[in-house]
C-alpha cells in the first residue's frame, strides 16, 4: 500500500493548488521560474478544469494539461493530479437535471459555483468514472505524477429522488425489516410508524422537529453515499498507478464526514485548515486540527493540502496574516507530523469568486510581501527536509475522545441547549492541554486506548455499547480517565439511556442518580469551589464509593457534585472556565505520570518534539526568552543554543542536540 514517504521522495512537499487554465499560456513559464525561486516542489493540478478537459460530453481536452505535465517534470516539480469531479460542467445539468443535488425543501441547487453535484446520481457517476478512467490512463504513469487528488471537499447534501432511494436502500441494508428500522427510529412518537418501504423519506422539510433518528442516520448514509464516490475514483486510479497514493482533502472540523471512517481509506491524510490571523487562539486551533489528522493518519506524516498564504475570501472580515503569522503556522504543521504544506493556490485570482482569496504570488507579484515570505518559508523547509521528512512526532500520553454520530446526535432540534457547539467544547478541551504544554492525540471511543496515560471525553453524548464497554476497561485496567458534562446519554440509536447516564458510566464515575441536566443560558455562570462554571452544569447525587466531590457553591445545585472522583476517573458536570480547566487538566496529567514537552515554557510558547527534533514556537509578539537543558543547534539558522534560546515575534527554533 503506498503511501505518503512515495509522493515526497525523501523530501518536505512545498507548493500549491495551480489552476494554469486561469491565464494565458506565456504565464506558465513566469510561473514556473517563481516556483524555483520559492523552493515549490509539487503542484496540484485540475481540481476544478472539468469543463476545459471535456468541454462537450465525452469530448477529451488534454493538450493543455500534457504541456503542463511535461513542463513541471522538466523543471523538477511533481504534480498531485486531481480528479475534476467536484464541479461538474454546466452541460451535465442542463443535460442531466437529475445530476443535480437538492435540498431539503426540494429547490434544485444549479450550476454557476462548485460542488453542484448529487453523489447518488446513476449519471453523474457514470460521467465521474469516464473521467477519471481517461485521465488516469493518459497520466497513471506520467514521470511528473506523485500523488492522485480525488474530487475536492466533499460536503454534498442530497435530498432529491435518487439519493431518496439510495436512502432507503442504505436502511434496508442496515436494518434489514421494517420492524427494526421502526424499533431503532422510535415511531411509535407521533404516529410515524412505516409499514411500507416507500413511505420511508429522506428528512425533508417538515412542519415541525425531524425525527431524531431519521436525521442522524442521513448524516451516517450522506457520509457513506460521498465515500462510495471518492472509493470508485481511487480504485480506478490506483488500477492504473497502484504504486501512486491517493488522498482526498478534508476541511478542518467539518461535520458532514465521519473522517475516522474515511481516513481509513486513505493512503495520505490531508487537510485543509484556515485559522482567522484575528484568532488570539488561531494556533491553538491549528494544533488541534494537525493532531486530529495526524491521529486519522494513524501517527504517520500527514498533509496540508490547503491553507491561506494572507485573507481568505469567506469571513465577514478578511483579514491578512500579519508579517511572521504564515511561516510560524507552516512550521508548526511541520511539527505537529505534516511532510506536505501546500497552500490554495499559486497566484491569486484576478476573476471568479475567490479573487480576493491570497495566493503564494499575490497581486502584488513577486515583490509582494506574501511571495517574499512563501520564499523563506520553501527555503527552511528545504532546509529541514533531510532531518524531518518521514519521522513522527512523538508519542502522545494524552487522547481525546472524539465520534462524528455523536456529533451529529448532540446538535439535533430538540436538545436542552443550542449553546453547547459540540466543535468549540472540544477547542476548549485542547485548549487546555496546548497551553499546558501537552501534545494530545484524537482518537475513536472504540479504539485501543491502552497506550495512554489519559484519556479525556470533551463530550460524547451518544456511545455504543463497545465504546462504554472500551471506557470501563481503560480505567480497571489503570487508565486515567476525564469526561465532561452530558456523556452517555444516547445509545447508537440516539435513544436516551435508563437513569439518563449508562449505568456502567454511572457507577464508573461515582453517580447514584443524576436527576436533572441545568444548561446555562449565554454568559451565564455557576460557581463551584475553586472555580467558575460555565455552559452547563447538572443535579447530582454522588455515591456512597466516590472518593472526592467538588461542590457547587450557591444556587439551586449549591453543595451538590460540580466534579465528581472515583479512583482513576473523573466526571466534570460542567464546563470550567479556561484557567481552571487548565489547572485541574495539569494536575490530573501529572498524577496519571504525563509530563510536558518542555518545562518552564513561557506563555504562547508550544513546543513538540517530532524525529528526534525539538521544535519551538512563539504565538505572541513580545521577545521571550525560552530555557532549553543542554547543547543544541539551531536548524534554522546553524546558531548554537546553550542553555537558553530567544524568540522574537512569531519566532521559530528547530533545535539538533549537540553531539
Amino acid at each position: 500500500m503506498p503511501d505518503l514517504s512515495d509522493a515526497t521522495r525523501g523530501r518536505l512537499l512545498f507548493g500549491g493548488d495551480y489552476n494554469p487554465e486561469q491565464w494565458p499560456e506565456e504565464t506558465w513559464h513566469e510561473d514556473v521560474r517563481l516556483m524555483k525561486e520559492a523552493g515549490v516542489n509539487s503542484v496540484t493540478l485540475g481540481v476544478f478544469s472539468w469543463a476545459k478537459l471535456e468541454p462537450r460530453p465525452g469530448a477529451r481536452e488534454f493538450g493543455w494539461l500534457d504541456r503542463l505535465m511535461d513542463l513541471m517534470h522538466e523543471n523538477g516539480i511533481g504534480v498531485v493530479l486531481a480528479t475534476p469531479t467536484s464541479s461538474p460542467p454546466p452541460w451535465m445539468g442542463r443535460l442531466h437535471p437529475e445530476t443535480l443535488p437538492r435540498d431539503e425543501d426540494g429547490r434544485t441547487e444549479w450550476w454557476g459555483s462548485r460542488q453542484h453535484f448529487s453523489h447518488s446520481s446513476a449519471t453523474y457517476r457514470r460521467y465521474a468514472a469516464a473521467i477519471t478512467e481517461d485521465l488516469a490512463a493518459r497520466y497513471g504513469g506520467h514521470p511528473a505524477l506523485r500523488m492522485w487528488h480525488i474530487n475536492n471537499e466533499y460536503c454534498t447534501y442530497d435530498y432529491g429522488d435518487e439519493a431518496e432511494d439510495a436512502f432507503r436502500g442504505w436502511l434496508q441494508a442496515g436494518y434489514g425489516t421494517l420492524d427494526a428500522l421502526n424499533r431503532a427510529w422510535g415511531t411509535a412518537f407521533w404516529s410515524q410508524g412505516y409499514g411500507d418501504w416507500h413511505e420511508v423519506l429522506p428528512p425533508r422539510r417538515a412542519h415541525y422537529m425531524k425525527n431524531p433518528t431519521q436525521v442522524l442516520d442521513f448524516r451516517r448514509f450522506t457520509s457513506d453515499a460521498l465515500l462510495e464516490c471518492y472509493l470508485a475514483e481511487r480504485d480506478i486510479v490506483a488500477r492504473h498507478s497502484p504504486h501512486t497514493p491517493v488522498t482526498t482533502n478534508f476541511m478542518a472540523l467539518w461535520q458532514g464526514l465521519d473522517a475516522w471512517r474515511w481516513a481509513g481509506q486513505e493512503d495520505v491524510v490531508s487537510i485543509d485548515v484556515y485559522p482567522d490571523p484575528r484568532d488570539p487562539f488561531g494556533g491553538q486551533y491549528g494544533a488541534l486540527v494537525h493532531d486530529m489528522t495526524r491521529s486519522q493518519a494513524r501517527g504517520g506524516p500527514w498533509a496540508v493540502m490547503e491553507q491561506a498564504a494572507g485573507p481568505v475570501n469567506w469571513r465577514g472580515v478578511n483579514h491578512p496574516k500579519p508579517a511572521g503569522l504564515n511561516r510560524l503556522w507552516s512550521l508548526q504543521a511541520v511539527a505537529r507530523g505534516a511532510d506536505a504544506v501546500c497552500y490554495f493556490q499559486w497566484r491569486q485570482s484576478r476573476q471568479g469568486s475567490e479573487k480576493f482569496h491570497s495566493g503564494m504570488v499575490g497581486h502584488a507579484g513577486e515583490r509582494g510581501r506574501t511571495f517574499q515570505e512563501v520564499k523563506r518559508i520553501g527555503a527552511e523547509l528545504a532546509l529541514l527536509s533531510g532531518k524531518v521528512a518521514d519521522t513522527r512526532v512523538e508519542a502522545a500520553e494524552v487522547a481525546v475522545l472524539l465520534d462524528w454520530n455523536s456529533w451529529w446526535a448532540a446538535e439535533q432540534d430538540g436538545r436542552l441547549s443550542r449553546e453547547v457547539d459540540q466543535a468549540q467544547v472540544v477547542r476548549a478541551w485542547h485548549r487546555a492541554l496546548w497551553e499546558a504544554h501537552t501534545v494530545a492525540d484524537f482518537a475513536h471511543p472504540e479504539h485501543d486506548l491502552s497506550g495512554y496515560r489519559l484519556v479525556v471525553v470533551p463530550q460524547l453524548y451518544l456511545m455504543t455499547d463497545a465504546a462504554v464497554d472500551n471506557l470501563v476497561t481503560y480505567v480497571h485496567q489503570g487508565g486515567t480517565l476525564v469526561a465532561g458534562f452530558q456523556t452517555g446519554v444516547a445509545d447508537e440509536d440516539d435513544r436516551v439511556r435508563e437513569g439518563g447516564m449508562d449505568a456502567r458510566l454511572r457507577d464508573l464515575f461515582g453517580i447514584r442518580v443524576l436527576h436533572e441536566w441545568w444548561p446555562l443560558d449565554a454568559g451565564e455562570t455557576v460557581d463551584a469551589d475553586g472555580f467558575r462554571g460555565t455552559l452547563w452544569s447538572e443535579e447530582i447525587e454522588a455515591a456512597d464509593d466516590v472518593d472526592a466531590v467538588t461542590p457547587y457553591k450557591g444556587g439551586e445545585l449549591d453543595g451538590l457534585p460540580a466534579i465528581l472522583r472515583k479512583g482513576r476517573a473523573r466526571y466534570l458536570s460542567t464546563l470550567p472556565e479556561p484557567h481552571a480547566l487548565r489547572a485541574l487538566l495539569t494536575e490530573i496529567a501529572a498524577e496519571a505520570g504525563v509530563r510536558p514537552t518542555l518545562a518552564g515554557l513561557p506563555a504562547g510558547v508550544e513546543a513538540v518534539r517530532r524525529g528526534g527534533l525539538l521544535f519551538l514556537l512563539q504565538h505572541g509578539r513580545e521577545r521571550v526568552t525560552v530555557p532549553v537543558p543542554g547543547r543544541h543547534r539551531d536548524l534554522l539558522t546553524g546558531a548554537e543554543v546553550t542553555g537558553t534560546v530567544e524568540l522574537g515575534r512569531y519566532g521559530v527554533a528547530v533545535l539538533e542536540a549537540a553531539s
